[in-house]
Formats: C-alpha cells, sequence, structure tokens
C-alpha cells in the first residue's frame, strides 16, 4: 500500500472518531409554518393577493447597458465597432434589449393596475409601451447630447465627451433619468423606479423618474444629489454636489393619509446655477438666472437674476 493511500485511510478514520456537533437548534419546520402565517394572513402585503414575478433588478441593468450602446455605440458598444458594422451592432442590440424590457414592462404592470388584468392583456400593453418608449429613443438621444455638450462646456477639468461618458456620475445619472422619465410618462412607473433606484446606487444621485429636465442640464461631481418626484428644471441649469430639491410639507387628505403625486417640489427656471449643499424645499420658483450659493436652506420663491447666499437667506427669513 503506497503511503498516499494510507494516509487517506488514516484521515478518514480519524474523521470518524471525531465528535460531530450537535444538530442545529433553530426548530426549521416551525419557523417555515410562522413565516408562512405571516405571509398568507397576518402580514400579507401582496399586490391583489396573488404572486407575481417582479421585475428583475439584475435584467434591467442588462436592458440598460444595451440602451445604452444603442444611443452611443462607439462609447459603450463593444471595442471592435467600426463604421461598417455600427449599424448592425446598433440594431442587433436595440432589439435584444426591446425584447427584454417588454417582459419586464409586463411584469411592472401587473403592480400598477388596480385591478388584475389578464395576462394577455398585460402583454399586449407591455409591447405598446416599449413600442412607444423604443420610437422616442432618437429624441432622448438628442437631449442627452445637450446634456453631454453642457458638460463639457459647464466643466473646465472635462477634456473631452469621452470622458464625461465614460467617467462622469452626473451623466449616467441623466442617461438612466431620460429612460426611465419616459417609461414613467408611458405608465411602467414601477419599472421607472427600480432605474431610478439603479442610477442612484450607480452613482449616489437620487433622480425621481417623475421629475421634469430640460436640455442641457449638468451636475457636476452629483454624489448626494436630490430630486424629487415633481420637481420641473427648465433649460440649461446646473446643479453641484448635495443639492436637495425636495419637498417641505407633505398634504394629506381628510383621513390623514398622504395625498400622492401632488405637485409638492420647487421649480427651477432656466439657466439657475445652484451650488453644492444647497437645499431648496416646497412647490417654490427659482427665478430664470438666478444663483443660489452653497448651504443656502431655501423655503420661498426668488425672482429672476436673484444671487441667494446664507448671509441672505437668514436675513430674509429663510432659515425655519
Amino acid at each position: 500500500m503506497n503511503e498516499t493511500l494510507q494516509h487517506a485511510i488514516a484521515l478518514q478514520e480519524e474523521a470518524a472518531q471525531t465528535p460531530r456537533p450537535p444538530a442545529p437548534g433553530w426548530n426549521l419546520d416551525a419557523l417555515v409554518a410562522q413565516l408562512r402565517l405571516s405571509r398568507e394572513i397576518t402580514h400579507n402585503i401582496r399586490h391583489q393577493g396573488r404572486i407575481r414575478r417582479t421585475p428583475s433588478r439584475e435584467t434591467v441593468t442588462t436592458i440598460l447597458d444595451g440602451l445604452k450602446a444603442a444611443l452611443f455605440p462607439s462609447h459603450y458598444g463593444q471595442s471592435e465597432i467600426g463604421a461598417g458594422n455600427i449599424d448592425y451592432f446598433v440594431g442587433s442590440t436595440l432589439d435584444n434589449a426591446l425584447i427584454l424590457l417588454t417582459e419586464q414592462v409586463r411584469r411592472s404592470l401587473a403592480f400598477t393596475r388596480e385591478e388584475a388584468p389578464p395576462e394577455a392583456s398585460l402583454h399586449e400593453q407591455a409591447l405598446a409601451i416599449t413600442g412607444d418608449f423604443a420610437s422616442r429613443l432618437p429624441a432622448i438621444r438628442g437631449v442627452l447630447v445637450s446634456d453631454l455638450t453642457a458638460a463639457f462646456r459647464g466643466d473646465p477639468a472635462a477634456t473631452n465627451f469621452p470622458e464625461i461618458l465614460l467617467g462622469y456620475p452626473g451623466m449616467t445619472a441623466i442617461i438612466y433619468h431620460r429612460l426611465a422619465h419616459a417609461l414613467h410618462g408611458l405608465g411602467a412607473t414601477f419599472l421607472a423606479r427600480l432605474i431610478s433606484d439603479i442610477a442612484h446606487s450607480k452613482t449616489g444621485i437620487d433622480i425621481h423618474p417623475g421629475a421634469e429636465i430640460g436640455g442641457s442640464f449638468f451636475i457636476d461631481h452629483g454624489t448626494g444629489v436630490v430630486i424629487g418626484e415633481t420637481t420641473v428644471i427648465g433649460e440649461r441649469v446646473r446643479l453641484y454636489q448635495a443639492v436637495t430639491l425636495g419637498a417641505r410639507h407633505f398634504p394629506t387628505d381628510e383621513n390623514g393619509v398622504l395625498v400622492k403625486g401632488s405637485p409638492r417640489h420647487p421649480i427651477v427656471e432656466d439657466d439657475v446655477v445652484i451650488y453644492a449643499g444647497a437645499t431648496v424645499l416646497g412647490r417654490i420658483t427659482i427665478g430664470r438666472g438666478s444663483a443660489i450659493g452653497g448651504n443656502v436652506w431655501l423655503t420661498r420663491s426668488v425672482p429672476p437674476g436673484s444671487q441667494i447666499t446664507q448671509a441672505h437667506a437668514r436675513s430674509n427669513g429663510q432659515v425655519d
């Protein structure tokens, strides 16, 4: 008998003589039964009481990668793309992304309809939404190019467009937002919200898909920026890191229940700059061409051309 075989036999004998730890004492059968009771009866949170598959975060991320590659193939596409095959690449990538998107839209619609529609109806609605969304992609790309140009012109550190597309979190966030906003407007609100959260996790920038944002929009640095659902932003607006465009009050109905979707976030007119750390709250209007200084707390409208600093905000009763 060779030494290797002897060693193996010795190890087996040693393992057989080694005392085993006691069986786990967490009473698995009882735990499963208690969780079933919570899930089915005492704490049931299922939409319409039915088990449905939610959209897949991983698949949605794949779709976003495909859409980005179709919109900007030489930047987000494959390295071997050339003038002779770029249209083929765009067509193939876009077709795959839209097929996947249709299924994710279908899944999401099941959670946003008050009554449970037939599966065939959900599929038809998903096809219609995806088709409408696809038809908007050229216009979305046009607005994104204006955002890209605004970033290049507004940041002295930017050396070229590829640097911005590949390395600026603000550009990534606005790409995702423009796609999510289109889906949100078409009724795929759940899926749009998931896209905004994916963008948030990637960039640290939280933009609700319902927010309306005009062209030539630039977020410099970006970390900590928050833009609420009913925010309206005009053209050529620039935000810096840690800016909040949020709500000050949350209206409720006669029963004290929050009223969903009511206008409660700021209106930011054209050519406004909001510097780092500023907090702008409520349905107020920041007039065209204004500049809001860093760390300002603003809860009242300001006229066009205003220059608001911390000292100015305090002297005008902006600190609550």
